[in-house]
C-alpha cells in the first residue's frame, strides 16, 4: 500500500475545518524527499524531523522512500503541531503497520521519542468531528478531559504514537474518556465575597442591579476606596454558567491555550483584567497570521475589568463599541472574516481626576480644570452611552471601615440576582438586550414616571441611546422589586446611576 489517508482539523478563529491528510510513497533512488503540501506553516513542515524521529524511536522504522503529504483542502491555511499524528499514522497506514482508519480523527503534537504533546483547541476539534459525523476522535491524554464534553462523538486519550497504533489495530481493548461536568455547586465557593467588603452600600446595590440585568457599569472613585475589590467580587453575585455558556466560553480559552490541564469545562464565569498597555489586537483580537481572539473573547459570559480606564488608549477604548452592542467582534482579513463572540459584562475603574481627589471632601485637587477636562475627555461620549450605570465610589469614613458589622454576602446577594434573571429568561432575553420595539411594552410609565424620565433626560442631556439604557435599568429595578411594572420610584433609582454624567462630563 503507498496511498493512505487520515483525518484530522484546522484551528480558524475559534471554529475547526475538516482536513483530510493524504500521504504517498514512491521510490525515488538514493535522495529520499518529504514534501508537505496543502498551505502548511512553519511548524508544519518541521514536522519531518518530529515524525521521523518519533517514528525511529517508537520502533516503527522509517520508510526508505519519499513521502508526499497533502492536506486537503489546500485553500485553508494549516497551523501548529497538531498534525504530528495524523501525518505520522497516514505514514504508518502507507507502510502497511496500520490497517485502518477511516472512522476516525486524530489530533496530536509528537514528541521525538513518539509521546503525544497536548494541542489547543480540543474542544473545538471534537465539535467538528461530531458535526461531520465521525465517530472516534484520538487525542493527547491531556486533552481529553476537554474534549469530552461535546456530544455525539467518543473521545480517546492516549500518551504515546505506539498507543494510537494499538488502539487503531484493536480499538475494542481501549474506553473512551468520560466528560468532568463541573458540579453546580463548584465556581462560587472559590469567588472573594463581599461581605468583606466595608461600607459601599450604594455601590454593592448598583453592582446588584448590573449583574441581575446584565448591564455594563463604570465606578468613578479616589484611589484605595474599593473599586477594584468591589469588581473583583462582582463575579460571584453572577449566576452560575449554564451548560451551553460554560461549552461557549471552554472552546474560546482552549483555543487560546489558557485552559487549566486536566479540566473539561469552565467552572466560572470568566474574570478577565488586561493592563491599560494591551495592544489592540490584544484587547479586541487579531494578531499576524491567524487572527486570535483577544480579551473582550475570553471574557466572554463572563466579566472584563479595565482598570485606570483613562489610561487605556482612546483608539482601543473605541473599538469596544461594536462588541458591546453586538456581542460579538468581526475581525477582516484578506482571506476572509472572523467572527469571535463578545457576549460579555463590562466593569470599569477610574479616578474622578488625574490626582485623584477632585470632589474629595478631604484631600486637596491640585489639578486644573483643563487637565481635569483632557483627562475625562478620553473617555468618549459614545462609549459612555453604552455603559448603563456609572456609580461613584467616594473614600469609606474610619468608622465604616473599622466597624464589625458584616454586611451581606454575595450567596445572598446572588439569590437575589438568580431571581431577577429568572424573570427576564421567560421573557427570552436579559434586560440590557431589550430590542427597541419591545422597549415600550416591557418599560411602560404612568403619568409620574414620565415627568421623572422627561426631567432627567432635560437635566442630564442624555441622548437617545443612553434614554433607552435608562429604561432598561429601571425595568431591572423592577424586576429586583418582583413587580411586573415600572414605576418613578424605580426610574427615580435608574435616574440616580446617571448622575455622574452632570457632576463629570457635563
Amino acid at each position: 500500500m503507498a496511498l493512505f489517508r487520515t483525518r484530522s482539523a484546522a484551528i480558524q478563529g475559534i471554529e475547526a475545518h475538516r482536513v483530510e491528510v493524504e500521504v504517498d510513497m514512491y521510490p525515488s533512488g538514493t535522495n529520499r524527499d518529504f514534501v508537505t503540501v496543502g498551505m502548511p506553516d512553519a511548524a508544519v513542515k518541521e514536522s519531518r524531523e518530529r515524525i521521523k524521529s518519533a517514528l525511529l524511536n517508537s520502533g516503527f522504522g522509517y520508510p526508505s522512500k519519499s513521502v508526499t503529504i497533502n492536506l486537503a483542502p489546500a485553500n485553508v491555511r494549516k497551523e501548529g503541531a497538531g498534525f504530528d499524528l495524523p501525518m505520522a499514522v497516514a505514514i504508518l497506514g502507507a507502510m502497511g503497520t496500520v490497517t485502518g482508519a477511516d472512522d476516525y480523527m486524530l489530533v496530536g503534537e509528537l514528541s521525538l521519542d513518539g509521546s503525544l504533546r497536548p494541542i489547543r483547541g480540543a474542544l473545538s476539534i471534537a465539535v467538528c468531528a461530531a458535526n461531520q459525523g465521525i465517530k472516534h476522535l484520538v487525542v493527547p491524554s491531556d486533552n481529553a478531559a476537554e474534549a469530552a464534553v461535546a456530544e455525539g462523538i467518543k473521545v480517546f486519550g492516549l500518551r504515546h504514537l505506539a498507543e494510537v497504533v494499538k488502539f487503531l489495530n484493536d480499538p475494542s481493548s481501549f474506553t473512551p474518556a468520560r466528560a468532568a461536568l463541573p458540579d453546580g455547586a463548584i465556581g462560587h465557593s472559590e469567588q472573594p465575597d463581599f461581605v468583606e467588603v466595608r461600607g459601599q452600600t450604594m455601590a454593592k446595590r448598583a453592582l446588584e442591579v448590573a449583574a441581575a440585568g446584565n448591564h455594563n457599569v463604570l465606578m468613578i472613585g479616589p484611589p484605595g476606596s474599593g473599586k477594584t475589590m468591589l469588581a473583583k467580587r462582582f463575579p460571584g453575585i453572577l449566576p452560575q454558567l449554564t451548560f451551553r455558556e460554560a461549552l461557549e466560553a471552554t472552546q474560546i480559552h482552549g483555543v487560546v491555550g489558557s485552559l487549566p490541564a486536566g479540566l473539561g469545562l469552565l467552572r466560572s464565569r470568566p474574570f478577565r483584567a488586561p493592563h491599560h498597555t494591551i495592544s489592540d489586537a490584544g484587547l479586541i483580537g487579531g494578531g499576524s497570521g491567524s487572527a486570535r481572539p483577544g480579551e473582550i473573547s475570553l471574557a466572554h459570559q463572563g466579566v472584563l475589568f479595565l482598570d485606570e480606564l483613562p489610561e487605556f488608549p482612546r483608539g482601543v477604548l473605541e473599538q469596544l463599541r461594536q462588541p458591546l452592542e453586538e456581542g460579538s467582534v468581526t475581525l477582516a482579513r484578506s482571506n476572509g472574516t472572523l467572527t469571535f463572540p463578545a457576549r460579555l459584562m463590562l466593569v470599569a475603574a477610574m479616578n474622578p481626576c488625574p490626582c485623584g481627589f477632585y470632589g474629595d471632601s478631604t484631600r486637596e485637587c491640585r489639578c486644573t480644570p483643563g487637565i481635569i477636562q483632557r483627562y475625562l475627555a478620553k473617555v468618549s461620549g459614545p462609549l459612555l452611552d453604552r455603559i448603563d450605570l456609572h456609580i461613584e465610589v467616594p473614600a469609606v469614613p474610619y468608622k465604616e471601615l473599622r466597624s464589625r458589622g458584616d454586611g451581606e454576602s454575595s450567596t445572598q446577594i446572588r439569590e437575589r440576582v438568580e431571581s431577577a434573571r429568572s424573570v427576564q429568561r421567560g421573557r427570552g432575553f436579559y434586560n440590557s438586550q431589550i430590542p427597541p420595539s419591545q422597549l415600550r411594552s416591557y418599560c411602560d410609565l404612568d403619568a409620574a414616571g414620565e415627568r421623572t424620565l422627561e426631567m432627567a433626560v432635560r437635566r442630564l442631556n442624555l441622548s437617545a441611546r443612553a434614554h433607552d439604557r435608562m429604561l432598561r435599568v429601571a425595568r431591572t429595578v423592577a424586576d429586583l422589586d418582583r413587580s411586573e411594572t415600572v414605576t418613578a420610584k424605580h426610574l427615580a433609582e435608574a435616574v440616580q446611576y446617571r448622575n455622574l454624567d452632570r457632576n463629570y462630563w457635563n
